[in-house]
């Protein structure tokens, strides 16, 4: 090989390698994370053209960490081995990436080196992702909101970091800010899967659903090479936006099955992210009583989740996975489950396990709530449940709001109306546009005996029909 020399990756910073293929491998890589496509395996043909590059290596140590783990130490040695003649970039990226995937990491630090990588290279949106992911899972995206801020100035024309702005901005309530956030990097790229995504969510969230079907249908055509997670939950978006604009069932099942559950058929699909879709989708319509057209999918897609291949990947997956088996009568490998995950929270940290306590809770209660024990269910959740605060399972308000419903569900399942029309009256003052929550308070007056029980009915058959009654 010829004298390693440095070269320039997409962001303008120096990567030591006399690879031109290896440098273009990382320039596609970053392009695959950025715009959420499915071909993020192509940095493992930067160490193949150049097995010296600390940047190649250490960026495909951290794909396989995901992907195939057992293969990641040979890259990560192959970096460190070279990581004396490094550029300065290569070696903030390994420090940071080597102590991420590392078995006793502290989550706080892993987020304050990222915050300390970007004041120095701030023009790195892939570790500027990274960033967002590890904050979304600690469910501290106020946390992200400070670092993206910081490196905005120097990006300001890049259209990949307004969608990772508009979606912390979201997440944080700030709707009309995240939905200027979300424009700008839509008109910047129309094909960005990420701001198409934080746009719709600010539809949704203001019960625009009309408005969001249309805007995603529009966008639909650019999804064929995203990733089977970004693909799906597109679709997913779409489907809760017809399930809540009361549109007919028919628009549901058929992206059901056209694009959640035939994603599957594709020889390049991951299966666990079609699965975390699929799940989410067929709990909502569980809730709704939206019982027809569960029971075969449901069993199809217990068949598949009794694989333990796809348990303990994401606490938010494995808490529907518990429903999902627990609701199709597979109680022992429920438990099963169940047992796995407190096995894993005891092994945590003190500061993780307080951290995870919400989320174990929850998982029992979801647990319980699929076998019908509604009693324990509720005595799980509590009667103050907030959803917001199970964001450390790793999921967004729009995924976490199926559990509010739940929650509700059970209070007035056990003879709880009031404690339920105060949880519902709280979610109206957020969403007073969604007709399934005044139908909820119709049903919870009506178990009181209030009068206004009828009017809040009649409120939500006004709400259902002026959304998608002339579709």
């Amino acid at each position: 090989m010829a004298a390693a020399e440095m070269k320039l990756d997409r962001w303008g910073y120096q990567v030591r390698t006399s690879s031109d293929a290896c440098i273009s491998a990382i320039n596609d890589y970053y392009h695959q994370v950025l715009s959420y496509e499915r071909k993020r395996s192509v940095i493992l043909e930067a160490p193949k053209s150049d097995p010296e590059c600390v940047l190649g290596n250490i960026l495909a140590a951290h794909f396989l960490c995901s992907s195939d783990p057992s293969r990641a130490p040979e890259f990560i040695d192959a970096a460190k081995s070279h990581l004396e003649c490094a550029s300065s970039y290569e070696k903030a990226v390994f420090e940071v990436i080597q102590y991420m995937i590392s078995s006793d990491r502290d989550d706080d630090l892993v987020v304050q080196q990222h915050s300390k990588l970007l004041q120095d290279f701030p023009r790195d949106l892939v570790s500027l992702k990274r960033a967002q992911v590890q904050c979304f899972y600690m469910g501290r995206l106020d946390l992200f909101l400070g670092i993206v801020e910081q490196v905005l100035p120097m990006n300001d024309h890049e259209d990949y970091i307004y969608g990772m702005l508009a979606f912390t901005l979201l997440e944080l309530g700030r709707m009309e800010d995240a939905e200027k956030a979300g424009k700008k990097g839509y008109e910047l790229n129309k094909d960005d899967a990420w701001s198409q995504h934080a746009l719709c969510h600010v539809y949704q969230y203001e019960c625009r659903f009309k408005e969001a079907v249309e805007f995603m249908m529009n966008c639909a055509q650019s999804w064929g090479s995203l990733s089977s997670f970004m693909y799906t939950h597109n679709w997913w978006h779409i489907a809760l936006c017809y399930l809540e604009g009361h549109a007919p069932i028919t628009k549901v099942e058929d992206i059901y099955n056209e694009h959640i559950w035939k994603e599957l058929e594709r020889s390049d699909a991951t299966p666990v992210e079609v699965y975390l879709n699929a799940s989410g989708l067929l709990l909502r319509l569980y809730v709704r009583g939206v019982h027809d057209i569960l029971k075969d999918r449901l069993n199809e897609l217990a068949n598949c989740l009794t694989d333990q291949a796809f348990w303990f990947l994401e606490w938010h997956l494995d808490i529907l996975i518990l429903w999902t088996l627990s609701c199709t009568g597979r109680f022992n490998k429920a438990e099963e489950l169940l047992k796995g995950l407190n096995s894993r929270v005891s092994m945590m940290s003190k500061k993780k396990q307080q951290q995870m306590h919400r989320g174990l809770a929850l998982a029992e209660a979801l647990y319980r709530y699929g076998r019908g024990d509604y009693k324990k269910a509720v005595e799980l959740l509590g009667h103050d449940f907030d959803a917001i605060n199970y964001k450390v399972i790793g999921a967004s308000d729009e995924q976490l709001d199926v559990f509010t419903e739940v929650h509700i569900t059970l209070l007035l399942e056990t003879g709880e109306a009031s404690a339920a029309k105060e949880a519902i009256e709280k979610q109206l003052k957020k969403r007073e546009g969604a007709p399934f929550l005044w139908s909820l308070l119709e049903k919870a007056c009506s178990i009181l005996g209030m009068e206004e029980a009828a009017s809040y009915g009649q409120k939500a058959k006004q709400l259902e029909a002026a959304y998608f009654h002339a579709a």
